[in-house]
């Protein structure tokens, strides 16, 4: 494990990240989901892709990554652009998890690989939705403390720049950056996914017309079991 110190926008951001299969000929960039980090992706993947330079990062405010200030996704781009120039990264595949999948979109590789990715707005369900509206109202009274016991999971034992972080992206709108997407994608998903459904990479697809689709039995870390399929067809894509 190594890590990384750069500058974006006068903030200064020390990513932690790992490369595997230093000789390879092709780089293939790791992006992970929300909540997660590096290591997740790179137990996964690091026995497979042997021609490609794996390069694992852990995105700011996530495993390794320190980070405090309130960024957007957007910022999350940069900021990965910034580091990806510094390693003297051709950009050939980026795959991206949940998360990950929206900024490895807007990063633009020759390659797009998106797993469960976010990015397409679904229905919430009654309990998320009378968990905002019940929150609002305490935020209305001043009484904001309280509305911490309304937060997501996923951000519950986050700073405040990392929260304001989550607010920022989590209701993000993707379709058209999909859709201006125009180089080569494939989108692997898992059929019983309750955190980006199944129709929501379907629809994914059908915005980027370069796509190829493929589902498997599994939620939301499908591709834990599935890594060698998904690693070949991704050879059989690309190399």
């Amino acid at each position: 494990m190594a890590s990384k110190s750069l500058i974006v926008d006068n903030k200064t951001f020390d990513i932690s990240y790992e490369i595997v299969n230093t000789s390879g000929k092709k780089d293939i960039i790791f992006l992970h989901g929300w909540g997660s980090n590096k290591d997740i992706m790179k137990n996964v993947f690091s026995p497979f892709l042997k021609d490609f330079r794996h390069i694992y990062i852990d995105l700011p405010g996530f495993g390794k990554s320190p980070n405090e200030s309130e960024l957007k996704t957007e910022d999350y781009v940069k900021i990965t652009e910034e580091f990806l120039y510094l390693l003297n990264s051709t950009k050939d595949v980026i795959a991206g998890h949940s998360y990950g999948g929206k900024v490895a979109t807007l990063l633009n590789p020759k390659n797009l690989v998106l797993l469960s990715s976010a990015g397409i707005l679904e229905e919430k369900s009654c309990k998320v939705k009378s968990k905002i509206v019940i929150a609002k109202i305490f935020n209305a009274l001043g009484l904001n403390t309280i509305t911490k016991m309304f937060r997501s999971a996923d951000v519950n034992t986050m700073n405040e720049g990392m929260y304001a972080t989550f607010k920022n992206v989590v209701n993000e709108d993707f379709s058209s950056k999909f859709e201006n997407y125009k180089n080569n994608a494939l989108i692997f998903w898992g059929q019983k996914d309750t955190a980006t459904s199944l129709e929501s990479g379907k629809k994914i697809a059908s915005l980027i017309n370069t796509s190829t689709f493929i589902s498997y039995d599994g939620d939301h870390y499908f591709f834990v079991k599935n890594a060698k399929d998904i690693t070949e067809r991704i050879e059989n894509g690309i190399l």
